[in-house]
C-alpha cells in the first residue's frame, strides 16, 4: 500500500470515447474521506481493465490498436503514482476485457469476450510482456440467443495459491480451471452453472476454500466451494442481487470481497446498486445485508481501498465516481461523494 499523508493512489481504466483519453489517476484522502479530481495518467485506446503487480511497481492494461488487441506495461513512480510506459504486445485477436498478473510477475492472463479466448503472456525480467505464448478458444453456446450465441470469456484470475487460473465464460455458463505449466494454461476442471445465468466475474475468499461469481444475465451471486488440490469448483448457493419486484433491464457487473473475508459486494447495472452480503465463515454462504444506490448509471466496477474503510464505484454511463465509507464491522456503506467526473470509467484499482 502506498500512502502519502494518508492519501492512497488509485487508477481508472476507461473506454476512450467522448472526452476519455486512457488511464486516469486519482488520490483518496483517507483522513478527510475525499477523492481528488482524476488526471490523465497514460494515453492509450480502450484500457478498460488494468491490474497492478503485487509489489506495486508495475501496472498492466489491455488496449486496442489499429484493429488489434493486446497488453501494455508501465512502471509506477512510488512517490507520485505517475506511469512510465515500458512496452506492449499486440495480438490479431482483438481487444480483451480483463487482465491478471501473478505475484512473481511471470505471467499475464487476458480474457477476450468477443472471441471467447484466454491468452497468456510471459513477462521478462524487466516486467515487459513477451509475445503471446498461449491462446485457448472456448467453444459452445448457451440458451440466451442474443448474448450466448457463442463462448464469451469475461474473467481469468489466479487462485490464491496461484497454482491455477479460474476462468469465467458468460457465453457457455461455465467456470473453468486451468493449471499453469511453464506459463501455459492447461484445463483441469470445468463447472457448469445454471443455464442462461451468464457468469461474469469471480472473487476468492482469502481462505481459498470459497469463491463468489457475479452473474450478468440474471440478478444472482453464485457461491462456490473450491478444492485447491484438484482445482474443482462445486456450487453451494445462489442469492439474488436485486429486489424480487425489480423487472427492468439489469446486468450484473463486478464482485469483490473484503480483505478480512467477512463481506461480499456485488454491483448491478440497471438497478444501479451494490448489494452487500455477510459471509458465514464455516460454510461460505451469504446472507443479505443491504442494497445501496451507486448514485449514477451503469456501475461497471468498484473497488475497496487498501485500508478497507472506503469503496469507490465507477458509473460508466453517467461518467462519475461515487465514494462510500465502509463500516468494517457491519459491512454497510455510507455515501460521501458522488460528483467526481471521469469519462466512461470502467475499472478502479488501488495501489
Amino acid at each position: 500500500m502506498v500512502k502519502h499523508d494518508q492519501k492512497i493512489i488509485g487508477y481508472i481504466g476507461t473506454y476512450t470515447k467522448g472526452d476519455s483519453k486512457g488511464i486516469y489517476r486519482f488520490t483518496l484522502d483517507t483522513a478527510e474521506g475525499k477523492l481528488s479530481t482524476p488526471v490523465l495518467a497514460a494515453e492509450l485506446t480502450d484500457p478498460t481493465y488494468v491490474t497492478i503487480s503485487e509489489d506495486k511497481k508495475n501496472l498492466y492494461a489491455i488496449l486496442k490498436e489499429a484493429g488489434s488487441g493486446g497488453v501494455s506495461a508501465y512502471s509506477i513512480n512510488e512517490e507520485s503514482g505517475e506511469l512510465t510506459y515500458l512496452g506492449k504486445q499486440l495480438t490479431p485477436n482483438g481487444s480483451s476485457c480483463h487482465i491478471s498478473v501473478d505475484s512473481k510477475k511471470e505471467v499475464l492472463i487476458t480474457s477476450n469476450y468477443g472471441d471467447g479466448l484466454i491468452e497468456s503472456y510471459q513477462l521478462q525480467t524487466d516486467a515487459t510482456p513477451k509475445p503471446v505464448s498461449s491462446t485457448i478458444r472456448h467453444e459452445g453456446r448457451g440458451p440466451n440467443e442474443e448474448r450466448q450465441e457463442k463462448a464469451h470469456t469475461h474473467f481469468a484470475g489466479f487462485t490464491p495459491d496461484e497454482r491455477f487460473v479460474a476462468v469465467v465464460d458468460l457465453g457457455i455458463d461455465k467456470v473453468i480451471t486451468y493449471e499453469i505449466h511453464n506459463g501455459i494454461p492447461e484445463e483441469v476442471s470445468s463447472l457448469s452453472v445454471s443455464p442462461g445465468s451468464g457468469p461474469r466475474h469471480l472473487t476468492f475468499h482469502p481462505n481459498g476454500k470459497f469463491a463468489y461469481v457475479m452473474a450478468e444475465l440474471v440478478p444472482e451471486v453464485i457461491v462456490l466451494s473450491f478444492d485447491d488440490q484438484t482445482g474443482r469448483f462445486s456450487e453451494i448457493q445462489t442469492v439474488r442481487s436485486t429486489p424480487d419486484d425489480f423487472k427492468e433491464n439489469n446486468q450484473g457487473s463486478a464482485i469483490h470481497i473484503s480483505d478480512d473475508g467477512r463481506f461480499v459486494y456485488a454491483a448491478n447495472r440497471g438497478h444501479d446498486s451494490i448489494a452487500v452480503y455477510e459471509i458465514a465463515q464455516e460454510t461460505g454462504q451469504l446472507s443479505f445485508v443491504e442494497l445501496v444506490s451507486t448514485e449514477g448509471h451503469w456501475p461497471r466496477d468498484f473497488s475497496l481501498d487498501p485500508s478497507g474503510r472506503f469503496l469507490i464505484a465507477s458509473n460508466e454511463q453517467s461518467g462519475n465516481l461515487t465514494l462510500f465509507s465502509r463500516n468494517e464491522n457491519t459491512g454497510t456503506l455510507t455515501l460521501l461523494q458522488k460528483d467526481i467526473e471521469v469519462p466512461f470509467p470502467v475499472c478502479v484499482k488501488f495501489l
